[in-house]
Order: structure tokens, then sequence, then C-alpha cells
């Protein structure tokens, strides 16, 4: 009997309405169906050490591994993974099955879904579609994020878009020490930085004047936030490269992977990041287009139209 999973947004009541219509579906077509809620793969936030107590700042975070992610009874028999929600779902997903291996069609139930593959008036034919083996499978690489303290590690977690290391509220300007592979260390000052996938090209990075990468481009990016330089621009380079950084400031920082979840980082602390040997896939109905999404999701591309001759301000 084929297996399938269907991995929902549980606070969205059309994700479930859609999510309880699907398992029947496919079970009346003699599938074995796992179902998830997205919850599963949210991160969370790391309680803050505390400075003041040897014993509390010294003990480590407690952090769920990378491989422990995957929902019960999922597992590498499935052929495919339904995703019913918005980006976020998507992105919790991901870090959820990219450890087996498993291609998500991903359903847009949101707003913007800019990883979704189609909406919920098109379902019915995609998964026709799906059943019938008609479709492709786009890999998207992800970055393992780890923060260590000395040699133990205290957090990790996979990141399909961006890790994001940035200042507290009401903190100073921000200094961090990266390296890159086995280049020389630079400083950068700034309120922050972000090392984001193709994937999250479009996302955070963007927001702080990061270029937007293609999908099937091996790079990581570097974008600082806010930088207090002129020099310090966004930089991309090969993704067979690992980053560290150390922050160069006596404030606590805040470390957070796709906008989801993180710890609190010490001076002492250390953050590693390197490609992940897993890849999150995704279903394509049609041949991955991509200028074509950032042309109906961001308006990138679009024809000029010129401003009407009645305009005042000609």
């Amino acid at each position: 009997m084929p297996k399938a999973g269907i991995i929902y947004n549980d606070i969205k009541p059309i994700a479930c309405q859609v999510a309880q219509k699907l398992t029947k579906m496919l079970r009346q077509n003699d599938w074995e169906v796992e179902t998830a809620t997205g919850f599963g793969g949210l991160l969370g936030y790391a309680k803050p050490a505390d400075a003041t107590s040897p014993a509390v700042t010294n003990r480590p975070v407690c952090h769920t591994q990378i491989d422990q992610l995957i929902p019960p009874n999922f597992d590498k028999e499935m052929a495919f993974v339904i995703v019913l929600g918005g980006d976020g779902t998507v992105l919790s997903a991901a870090r959820q099955v990219a450890p087996m291996g498993l291609p998500m069609l991903t359903v847009n139930t949101g707003h913007l879904g800019f990883l979704t593959e189609i909406y919920l008036q098109h379902l019915d034919e995609a998964i026709t579609e799906l059943l019938a083996g008609n479709y492709e499978i786009e890999e998207r690489s992800m970055i393992a994020v780890q923060l260590f303290r000395d040699d133990d590690l205290l957090w990790e977690a996979l990141s399909l878009n961006e890790m994001v290391l940035h200042r507290e509220p009401l903190a100073g300007m921000c200094h961090f020490e990266l390296q890159i592979g086995r280049h020389a260390p630079v400083d950068i000052a700034a309120d922050g930085i972000i090392i984001a996938t193709p994937t999250g090209s479009t996302a955070y990075s963007l927001s702080a004047g990061g270029p937007v990468v293609t999908p099937d481009v091996p790079v990581f990016q570097l974008a600082p936030i806010c930088p207090h330089s002129l020099a310090s621009r966004a930089l991309v380079f090969s993704d067979s490269e690992p980053v560290n950084i150390v922050p160069a400031t006596s404030h606590r920082l805040m470390l957070v992977v796709d906008g989801n979840g993180g710890a609190y980082v010490l001076p002492e602390d250390r953050v590693y990041l390197e490609r992940s040997p897993y890849n999150a896939k995704f279903v394509r109905l049609q041949r991955p287009e991509f200028f074509r999404i950032l042309r109906e999701k961001l308006g990138w591309g679009m024809p000029h139209v010129a401003k009407p001759s009645s305009s005042k301000f000609t």
C-alpha cells in the first residue's frame, strides 16, 4: 500500500478542513496516510543564560536535534508529503521532512505564499497529477546552524531561508568577527548580519539590500543589517565554505533561524554554519520558472507603464 504524509497549519480552520478531506480521499484510494501539524517543526527560543549565575551560564541550552523533528510515523517509504499553510508552515515542514528526503507538494492557504506551489482552487487537479506521477522534483539547499560554547553544542537547526544574528533591543551597534572557510577573518560593524541560502535571498536578505539569487546557484550570501560603513555590503560566496561567527561585543546577541526560533549568543560563544547534507525537495507540477514567481509575487521585471499625461508633476 503506498504511503503519503500531510502536514498542515492547525491554527487555520481551512487548512484543518482540507487536511481531513485529503486524508479521507487518499485512504479511499488505498493510500496509507499519516498526518502532523507544522507546530512540530517550530524551533522555539532557547532560554537566556543568566550572566550573574555561573552555574546557569555554563549549562548547555536545551535544544531539539535536527533529526528529531521528524513527525511520528513519517518514514522514507512515503511517496510525498502535502503541506497545507503559508510560507511559515512550509519552512517548518522542510525541517521536519528534509532529513528523510521526502518531496513536498506545498499548498497555499495563507497570503503571499512565495514558497508554495499551488492555491487551494487548483488542489483537485494537482492531486490528480500527483497521484499519476506527473511532476518534477526541485531541490533547494539548506543551512545547518550550530551554536557552540567552547566545544559544547548548545543549539542547532536546519534553515531553508536564513540565519540572522542581531543585537537585542536597546543594545548598541555590534561588531562581528566572521571567517569564511580558510579566508582571513573580517570585522563587520552593524546592527546584525544575515547568512542566507538562494531560497532566502528573496526574504529578509532582500529587505536588507542583498541580491536575488536563483535557486540553482550553489552559494550563500552575507548581508549586513544597517552596516556602519559604506564598505560593508552584501557578499555572495560558495556554499562549500563553512562560516564561523564570533560576536566581538560585550552585548548578548540573538540568533534567529527562518524568523522562527533561536537562541541567545553570549560573547564567548561561536556560531558555525555549513551547507546541510539535507536538501528541501519540492514537487513541481510545472517546470520550475523562478522569474515567473518573482514577477507574480514581487512584481520583478514587470513592464514599465508611463505616468498618465494628466499628472500634475508632468
